[in-house]
């Protein structure tokens, strides 16, 4: 069965850090993954991808960059983004999505190219 779950949300002060991970089926272990995220009343937006082997990782902008690092462990199935300097506008439930469809080493950024979801873990930042 297929399984992505999320975990590590949580609540944190502006500035703060937390670190999400996502654990996967072990037949994901080698496929492309991201996060994505949705606030309240928004569409959900690309925040961070993975590439199956590793090789390449991107964010939807700088400023994401700056703060957010995405990795995997492969050998536990597992995908990680770390978040730092918090704000309040990254209030929002945070979800793992995993390709599954044939794909090379390279990062996906659009929903529509991932097959599998996890249910999303609540991110809260507070002022």
């Amino acid at each position: 069965q297929v399984q992505v779950a999320e975990s590590g949300g949580g609540l944190v002060q502006a500035g703060g850090s937390l670190g999400l991970s996502c654990a996967t089926s072990e037949t994901f272990r080698r496929h492309p993954m991201a996060w994505f995220r949705q606030a309240p009343g928004m569409g959900r937006e690309f925040v961070a991808a993975i590439s199956k082997y590793g090789g390449c990782t991107f964010y939807a902008d700088s400023t994401m960059k700056a703060r957010f690092a995405i990795s995997r462990d492969s050998a536990k199935n597992t995908a990680y983004l770390r978040m730092d300097s918090l704000e309040t506008e990254d209030t929002a439930t945070y979800y793992c999505a995993v390709r599954t469809r044939s794909s090379d080493d390279s990062c996906y950024f659009r929903d529509q190219e991932y097959d599998y979801w996890g249910q999303g873990t609540q991110v809260t930042v507070s002022s």
